[in-house]
Order: C-alpha cells, then sequence, then structure tokens
C-alpha cells in the first residue's frame, strides 16, 4: 500500500489522503481515497469544532498514466462549524475549490498550452474547449490581471478596435518595460477610470503620457496626472495631416473633368502619405507623384506642407520648434485650402502638448507596435468571445512564455 501511495503522490500530488483502492476501470484509473479525520475542519475559519452534515461524492480528474486516464475519487465531509455558523464542504488540499481537476493536473494543461491552442489541448486530453480556457483564464488572472505600478513613469495610452461596430478597448503601457499594464473597455474616459484608482492606490510618480488627440484622454490625464507632461503622439499628428491630404486629393479627383489627370490622383493616394526620399524609383514613383501634384497647385502645396511638419520633431530646442510650427501655421493658413486651415486650427489648439516632446520625447510608438501583436492573437483565435479572457491573453502578451505556478 505504501507503495501506492507514493505513487499517487509523485503521479497526482496528491499528499496525505490514505489510499483506500486502486481500481481500474474502462474511464481508466480509479484512485479512491478516504478523508482524514484530522482534516475535519471548517472551510471558513479553521475551526475543528463542526458537526457533520453528510458527504458529498466527488471526482478529480488527475494526470493520465500512459493511455489511461487517472481520477482521484473521495467522499468529502459537508461539515456545520460552531464558531461560525456556515455548513460547508471540507477544502481538499490538491484541487481548487469547484475545480473537476487536481492542481497538478493544470499546471500540466498550462505546460501543453505554451506550445498548443486551446483546441489541441483539448482534443488531446478528452476536454472541452471552456475547461481548458478557464484553467488559462485562472492563472492569468493569478499572474497578469493586477501589474504593480509603483515604479511606472512614463505611459502611453491608445486604443485598438476589437469588433465590428466601433466596439474598442483602451490599452495603457509602461514606456520604460514595454508591459501593458492595463486594458478597459471602451475609448472614453469612463474606460480608465479602474486604471486611475489603482494608480492612485500604488502612488507612483508619473513623469510624462503620450497619448493621440483625443479630447477624452486629454481631459482624462488634465483631471488625474495633472504634474504630469502630457506629449501629443508624433505619428498620430502625422496620420491626421495623412488623412487632410487624402481628403484634398480625394476632393480634387470629384472636381476634375479631365479623365487623364482623374487617373493620375486616382492611383497617388498612399504616394502622398510616403516621404519624398521614401520613393521607389525602381517603381517610377518619383514620377508618378509628380503627374499626381502637377494635377492642382493646392495638392502640390498640401503635400510640400506636409513634408515640412516633420521639422517639427526634428528641431534642435522647443523654441526653435516654435518657430517652425509658427511659420507652419501661418503658410497653411495663407494657402487658403480648407483642409490645410483646418488641420492648422488643430495645432494652433493644441500647440503647447505638440512642443513637450522636446521636453520630454516619448511617443506611442511601442504601443503601436504591440498593438500589431494583439491583433495577430485575435486573428490566431479568429476572435474572442470572451472579452475577459482577451484582456487577460493582452496583459500576458508581453511574456513569450507563461511561468509555471509552482
Amino acid at each position: 500500500m505504501s507503495a501506492n501511495v507514493n505513487l499517487l503522490y509523485l503521479t497526482q500530488g496528491v499528499r496525505g489522503y490514505p489510499l483506500h483502492e486502486l481500481k481500474s476501470t474502462k474511464n481508466g484509473l480509479e484512485f479512491h481515497l478516504e478523508f482524514p479525520e484530522n482534516k475535519r475542519k471548517c472551510s471558513a475559519c479553521g475551526s475543528c469544532d463542526v458537526i457533520s452534515k453528510g458527504s458529498h461524492f466527488r471526482c478529480w480528474r488527475g494526470l493520465s498514466m500512459g493511455q489511461k486516464q487517472a481520477w482521484i475519487v473521495m467522499n468529502v465531509p459537508r461539515l456545520q462549524c460552531k464558531a461560525c455558523g456556515k455548513t460547508r464542504q471540507v477544502r481538499v488540499s490538491f484541487a481548487e475549490a469547484n475545480r473537476r481537476h487536481t492542481r497538478m493536473f493544470e499546471r500540466y494543461v498550462l505546460s501543453l498550452l505554451k506550445s498548443m491552442t486551446c483546441k489541441d489541448v483539448a482534443e488531446h486530453l478528452g476536454l472541452s474547449w471552456d475547461t481548458v480556457r478557464d484553467i488559462e483564464k485562472a492563472y492569468l488572472k493569478r499572474k497578469f490581471a493586477n501589474p504593480p505600478l509603483a515604479k511606472v513613469q512614463y505611459l502611453a495610452i491608445d486604443e485598438i478596435a476589437v469588433r465590428k461596430g466601433h466596439k474598442y478597448m483602451t490599452i495603457v503601457m509602461d514606456l520604460k518595460t514595454g508591459q501593458v499594464i492595463f486594458v478597459g473597455d471602451g475609448r472614453d474616459q469612463e474606460a480608465l477610470e479602474p486604471f486611475w484608482r489603482r494608480l492612485k492606490r500604488s502612488r507612483a510618480k508619473i513623469k510624462a503620457v503620450c497619448t493621440d488627440m483625443s479630447p477624452a484622454y486629454r481631459a482624462a490625464v488634465r483631471r488625474h496626472l495633472p504634474d504630469a507632461v502630457h506629449v501629443f503622439d508624433r505619428f498620430h499628428i502625422m496620420k491626421i495631416i495623412n488623412d487632410k491630404l487624402t481628403s484634398l486629393r480625394r476632393r480634387l479627383h470629384g472636381e476634375t473633368k479631365d479623365a487623364s489627370k482623374r487617373e493620375a490622383l486616382k492611383h497617388s493616394r498612399f504616394l502622398l502619405m510616403k516621404r519624398r526620399e521614401n520613393l521607389d524609383d525602381t517603381r517610377d514613383e518619383s514620377a508618378r507623384l509628380a503627374a499626381a501634384l502637377d494635377v492642382s497647385a493646392d495638392l502640390s502645396v498640401g503635400y510640400a506642407l506636409k513634408e515640412l511638419l516633420p521639422e517639427l520633431w526634428d528641431a534642435d530646442d522647443e523654441k526653435e520648434a516654435m518657430r517652425v510650427l509658427r511659420e507652419w501655421i501661418s503658410d497653411a493658413e495663407w494657402s487658403r485650402i480648407p483642409e490645410m486651415e483646418s488641420f492648422a486650427t488643430t495645432l494652433r489648439t493644441h500647440w503647447f502638448e505638440i512642443l513637450n516632446f522636446h521636453c520630454c520625447p516619448i511617443t506611442t510608438g511601442p504601443l503601436e507596435g504591440f498593438n500589431n501583436k494583439i491583433k495577430t492573437l485575435k486573428r490566431q483565435a479568429y476572435g474572442y468571445r470572451d472579452l475577459e479572457y482577451f484582456k487577460l491573453k493582452i496583459l500576458a502578451l508581453h511574456q513569450a512564455r507563461y511561468e509555471l505556478v509552482g
């Protein structure tokens, strides 16, 4: 019998429960255990002053042995505690409450998930997909649900689309470590409220925050981090002017009657977004861009303004950047191009946060790169119906492999 007890501990991680019988059935191997008297304690307060209220037959899935599944079987007492008055089933040390598998079996499932999908693990072990998902979800919640915030100093905040129909999540990254530290539902101020509460409790000293030009993010940062430097991301600003240039191209395409000129404008969208030094001459991109710019002086001026804007961030200091910004706004307003005038108004309104880049040169670039990993994660699973599970996967994504709980 002692050999069987050692086998039970070494293969299933069960110790302290006498083995009554080992059976081989059509379902596999069944380890029938006895519940020891010294473990008859209240699960709530630990008191030994209890009254028996019957028992419940429990069966837990253990690690397979060869081609046979292993099952841990035991009658678990149900006790009423005289100290706290609660009536509960006694907890067992080798399995989590309300689980139908052992802790060692959970660790085995997690080890398989390092190199297999949930579906593959479920088929391999004869489980439902939901069971495998729940095992991983519980582990991710324990390990990654609440990343430490005390040492965070630089933040990047951005949103990512998770479903069709304008369904978004807000992502917060620690720019120093590259770790995602919060995932919220939506992209408004309310999406960040749980994060601000946790950040306040952590007493973190935030030096700077980088976001896009969203009014919601601007208001949230001003309210919760009034002493932090707020930087508007340069890449989002360039995206806006590229969108303005695209709108100008579309308007000119609609106004132009000449077929050859319309054709030149039609295929110039991505050429207009490129920096001039990045044009590929082997594909005649310089010539095609020149043909598009010849269609309208407004398009040529708009493209020239787009090319001048990066000088704002290439400036040596904030004073020079201010001069570049003033000249750019003046040129855009002088152009009388509605799209450029509109963007000039935007820059004039938010000049302070834009120039903060020279006080703290941070961007949301690392977060944009991480968003590509999130999109890959979503595509690999063909989407996630359980958004809580998806958020936990995002929080764990910075680690290539999970570290198993001992």
